[in-house]
């Protein structure tokens, strides 16, 4: 996880706009850079840096010798940076995994390159020959990219916070800032005073795609189940390239439960030479505590329990939201914890590396209002719908809350090959089965093993009312502490003051408040509230639907 930033057309002196990359310091603790380019003197590109892979040719902004032209900063991991070299016989200089982007650029193209990256990535890349600019950001937007366009002005930022208060001085107010859709490839071109002029923008990835990479992964069998394993533990085994410790949030699930079983089996068959650490947190009485303490005995890990009081995770409030950019009712609840137990880890171990299992709900339908949907087809649809929104919702939550804390989160279950596989599958066989949702996932783990039997096939447990007692859930807690500081009034004049996605309750409208506070006017950065389809329901708990356990 590491944070970039960069201008390009900027009216006002570069110097003065700079001190705004260090709004998202929190990405890269371990070393920061900051560079204009020759003879571009309105350009500059900022670099925070996780030291994950070569700590020494690492840093960014990235040139090498026989591509001088060439300057990148980026954001993320390229799992086939060797598949690539041998393939395409580059000579790399280092031993950064991100080099593959340059020299696959240089072979053919910003669009040739995103199309043949394994991994997660958000890129800026300045050719200085051609005087182009590139932003390209990975199918699911794993890694997050925001950008700002306006009369030759172009701003780019891992966070939105890094380009509030940047304005093109030309203009009297201030220039719009929206997140770079994921699967795309941006191109730019620079006028001789430096200034940006849009000149297309390419989707080189779609939902469902099968990639156009070489991969590591086994090839496919006529055994559905089979398939499911083999990818998915390759998925695993190829993100566990790192320099730095892995962990593993563990909340006692099903998805985080696979993960950190298949990390375990991978670093014992890799040689790494510790135990992995998994980490659990919840208030007390968390039936997810009590689920993942299972998963660990059984697992062997090194595990830590992170609890939180409910006074604790109030307090926390503002802190998460201002980090998540987000005011959306189950990203705030759901973050709460992930924030607080990734607090503990920065603090308390060596961990920096994290997987967690993120993605699994929307690929393999596990949201308990899947068992509504009315036909197979629709509940595809959903499916597909959710992935494509991912980077708004749940992966932003992912990356928000563990990127605030200087870790890199690594999400397996998103991994392309492995999406594309499973959306491939007949979608009779990825409903809800005999009234367990991701029956087709638990199936294909049935015999190996892996985790308690009782986990695998453990009923869904949204994450925010996982952390909670059984009888007194957080989103319970957060509507009893709002319900004295909202008042009738208040939700009688949410409409005209809050005219974009208005605050239906309480809770929603003490979020507004909130994000209000860090980022005035800007709630179209969620264009609508996650919540649970084919259900009647004001509230997105998992708690109120009739299929809960």
């Amino acid at each position: 996880m590491c944070g970039i930033w960069a201008i390009f057309g900027s009216d006002d002196d570069v110097s003065r706009q700079c001190s705004s990359c260090l709004k998202i310091a929190h990405r890269g603790p371990d070393a920061f850079r900051i560079e204009n380019v020759n003879h571009f003197k309105n350009c500059c590109l900022a670099f925070h840096r996780l030291a994950i892979v070569d700590d020494i040719y690492g840093m960014q902004p990235m040139r090498v010798h026989a591509l001088p032209h060439l300057w990148m900063i980026y954001n993320g991991e390229i799992y086939n940076c060797k598949l690539v070299q041998k393939q395409f016989d580059f000579d790399y200089e280092t031993n950064c995994d991100g080099e593959a982007i340059l020299h696959l650029y240089n072979h053919g193209g910003a669009e040739f390159a995103a199309q043949h990256l394994d991994g997660v990535f958000a890129f800026v890349l300045l050719d200085t020959s051609e005087r182009k600019v590139y932003l390209g950001r990975d199918t699911y937007g794993v890694r997050p990219a925001f950008r700002m366009v306006e009369d030759g002005f172009l701003a780019v930022c891992s966070e939105a916070k890094g380009l509030l208060g940047l304005a093109h001085t030309s203009t009297d107010h201030e220039v719009d800032i929206q997140p770079f859709p994921p699967g795309h490839v941006e191109t730019y071109s620079l006028d001789k005073k430096g200034k940006a002029k849009f000149q297309e923008i390419k989707r080189f990835h779609k939902i469902g795609d099968m990639p156009k990479y070489e991969t590591l992964a086994p090839a496919l069998v006529d055994d559905v189940t089979t398939n499911i394993r083999n990818l998915l533990n390759a998925a695993v085994k190829k993100r566990l390239m790192a320099n730095r410790r892995i962990g593993c949030l563990l909340s006692g699930g099903l998805d985080s439960s696979l993960v950190a079983a298949l990390v375990v089996k991978n670093a014992k068959e890799l040689g790494v030479p510790y135990k992995v650490q998994t980490f659990a947190t919840g208030m007390p009485g968390s039936t997810d505590i009590l689920a993942a303490r299972k998963v660990a005995d059984f697992l062997g890990t090194e595990h830590h329990e992170v609890f939180f009081t409910e006074e604790e995770g109030i307090q926390a409030l503002g802190d998460v939201i201002r980090h998540l950019e987000s005011y959306d009712i189950t990203t705030v609840r759901a973050s709460t914890g992930m924030y607080l137990v990734s607090k503990y880890i920065s603090e308390n171990t060596d961990s920096v590396v994290i997987f967690s299992g993120e993605g699994a709900d929307e690929l393999c339908q596990g949201y308990i209002y899947f068992h509504n949907a009315p036909t197979a087809e629709e509940a595809d649809v959903e499916s597909r719908r959710l992935l494509d929104d991912l980077y708004l919702y749940d992966v932003l939550r992912g990356d928000r809350t563990t990127a605030g804390w200087g870790l890199e989160l690594r999400v397996p279950f998103l991994d392309h090959q492995f999406t594309s596989y499973y959306l491939s599958i007949d979608p009779k066989l990825r409903q809800p089965k005999d009234g367990v949702e991701k029956y087709l996932l638990r199936s294909a783990f049935d015999q190996e093993n892996l985790i308690p039997n009782d986990i695998l096939w453990r009923p869904k447990e949204a994450f925010s009312d996982g952390v909670s007692s059984e009888k007194r859930s957080w989103h319970h807690v957060i509507q009893e502490y709002v319900a004295s500081r909202i008042n009738n009034e208040d939700m009688e004049n949410a409409p005209k003051k809050y005219p974009f996605n208005p605050p239906r309750t309480k809770e929603a409208y003490y979020f507004r408040q909130l994000f209000e506070q860090y980022y005035p006017g800007k709630a179209p950065w969620i264009p609508y509230y996650w919540m649970p389809k084919w259900s009647k329901t004001d509230d997105p708990s998992a708690r109120t639907l009739k299929h809960y356990k």
